[in-house]
């Protein structure tokens, strides 16, 4: 798989909204997977400081070269996220995304995952869309976009410093 928006929406995924124009309610509330892409001609510029909220008073800041070292440039996808049902199946993607974008508005959360979107000046530029799953499919899947990422470009997306495993 390329891992380009055509490639994706043949695949199922559907949204493509920039995040800056996100309303959380057209987000399913089902759980599934979702994608960070970023527009054509987006060019990084990392920011000194991160603007998402700290976890366990940790700053989610990185240096500017291990920035740089995860940058990939001809990629498209910046990172490749899931939104499980949770143990009571009241969480899914609009619960998630909502996190992640309050995690990147400062306000502390437990998404320390995809930490290095919120160091991008423009990040609120970058496309967000979304595939809904069946919750027993959801882990799988993380498991194999993060695999075909890594078969297609060598690596991880930008964001995702940790490669999920398929479980059954």
């Amino acid at each position: 798989m390329l891992f380009t928006k055509k490639t994706l929406t043949e695949d199922g995924f559907t949204g493509f909204r920039p995040l800056d124009e996100l309303d959380p309610m057209r987000i399913p509330q089902g759980p599934g997977i979702f994608v960070i892409l970023r527009p054509a001609g987006f060019e990084p510029v990392f920011l000194n400081k991160s603007t998402a909220g700290t976890f366990k008073k940790k700053d989610p800041s990185l240096k500017r070269e291990a920035l740089e070292a995860e940058w990939l440039g001809e990629a498209s996808v910046l990172y490749i996220g899931k939104a499980s049902a949770g143990s009571q199946g009241n969480r899914g993607l609009r619960k998630q995304i909502q996190e992640f974008m309050d995690y990147g508005r400062g306000r502390p959360t437990v998404v320390w995952d995809a930490r290095l979107i919120w160091q991008l000046r423009d990040a609120l530029d970058l496309t967000i869309a979304w595939k809904e799953l069946p919750p027993s499919e959801v882990n799988a899947a993380e498991g194999a976009y993060h695999a075909g990422f890594v078969a297609t470009h060598g690596r991880l997306p930008f964001a995702n410093l940790v490669q999920a495993r398929p479980k059954r």
